[in-house]
């Protein structure tokens, strides 16, 4: 019997769904029965449900928008994209007196929620946000992390690691299907990613300040937007030549920036698993990473990265002029890299089946 299972989530969506997008969820609907909660827009697929985008209005109504999900569609179990949406989903649930089961995601460190995005004045909400957290995690009956790092963060508050491991389905098709390129004399690096403060947007910054007068020619292109752009912009005016932002890319122009780079920089705090990374290595390109989180599970220090301590900017600044003044070193790692992408590489059809799988254990019992 085929289980029927909302997805709740706050990333927001359009309809009609892009197509790397609907490859996902067409593969899902292939092997569970859905329906999607999502904050987002547009209409024509009845799958679908939209709520609105800003988070005061998405959290304050999801309680009920749950509710009635599960009076109308009647799901035997729910899916909550991070622990604050589980919390919402436990409180659902409460109300129409359900047993649907929750499956509570981990897809990074819960408390960058108020301490790594946005204005300073979200700390205040801190205390108030991680108790949120915890409770969707502690009442979820089962869990999904991303990584080791993100299961561990589910052990620490339910004393079990994720029901289930594994990663979120990315297209990296303009990653995978071009032939590789050889890593290039010029001397030049990409960070791509969200320009927040839990990015160390600003470490960056300063390394860069250091290290571009230091190494002639050198380069680097940022590639994003956020709450942190505009020291990027101050970079860019205090840099020409040196610095280039484009505050957003089709896959196919990351890629070509990858090509043209020797090395990923990400500098951020503990990443859930560093997606951008996968992508560097699928392009055979080594990575400037910190040395916590998910990227410990990718990238291997020495062997296909180098790898820093969290918010040391002297390490940053160090790494980034190894790997610009040594190309036989950007050379190897980067050929590692591309070796250590093979096995993380999955289908939609592969995200399915995993899915289904947790699926299936959540209901048999499993925690």
């Amino acid at each position: 019997m085929t289980p029927r299972v909302l997805f709740v989530g706050r990333g927001r969506l359009k309809l009609p769904l892009a197509p790397w997008l609907a490859k996902k969820w067409d593969a899902l609907s292939e092997v569970i029965d859905l329906r999607v909660l999502n904050a987002g827009s547009g209409t024509g697929d009845p799958r679908f449900r939209m709520l609105p985008d800003s988070a005061p209005a998405f959290y304050s109504r999801l309680p009920l928008e749950i509710a009635r999900s599960l009076r109308v569609f009647r799901p035997d179990a729910i899916v909550a994209s991070d622990p604050y949406i589980g919390a919402s989903a436990i409180a659902g649930r409460r109300l129409v007196g359900s047993k649907a089961k929750i499956i509570v995601e981990v897809h990074g460190d819960p408390r960058t929620f108020t301490r790594g995005y946005g204005s300073p004045g979200r700390r205040v909400l801190s205390p108030l946000t991680d108790a949120v957290a915890r409770h969707g995690i502690e009442h979820a009956d089962a869990s999904r992390g991303l990584s080791a790092f993100t299961s561990s963060l589910i052990e620490d508050v339910r004393g079990l690691p994720a029901t289930a491991c594994f990663p979120t389905y990315s297209d990296l098709t303009a990653f995978t299907e071009r032939p590789l390129v050889p890593v290039p004399d010029d001397k030049r690096v990409v960070f791509v990613g969200a320009l927040e403060q839990y990015k160390n947007v600003d470490g960056l910054a300063a390394a860069w300040r250091r290290v571009g007068p230091e190494v002639a020619n050198s380069e680097l292109i940022v590639i994003g937007k956020g709450t942190r752009a505009h020291v990027i912009d101050a970079l860019v005016h205090d840099m020409p030549g040196q610095v280039v932002h484009h505050p957003e890319l089709l896959p196919d122009d990351v890629a070509a920036a990858v090509d043209a780079s020797r090395a990923l920089v990400l500098p951020s705090w503990p990443e859930g698993l560093g997606r951008v990374v996968l992508e560097a290595f699928a392009r055979g390109r080594t990575a400037v990473a910190t040395n916590a989180g998910g990227i410990r599970d990718i990238v291997t220090d020495g062997r296909d990265g180098i790898l820093i301590p969290v918010a040391d900017t002297d390490a940053l600044a160090a790494a980034l002029r190894r790997v610009l003044e040594d190309k036989e070193l950007a050379d190897r790692l980067g050929a590692a890299a591309h070796t250590t992408y093979a096995p993380w590489h999955q289908t939609p059809e592969d995200f399915a089946h995993a899915y289904r799988e947790l699926v299936d254990r959540t209901l048999a019992g499993a925690s």
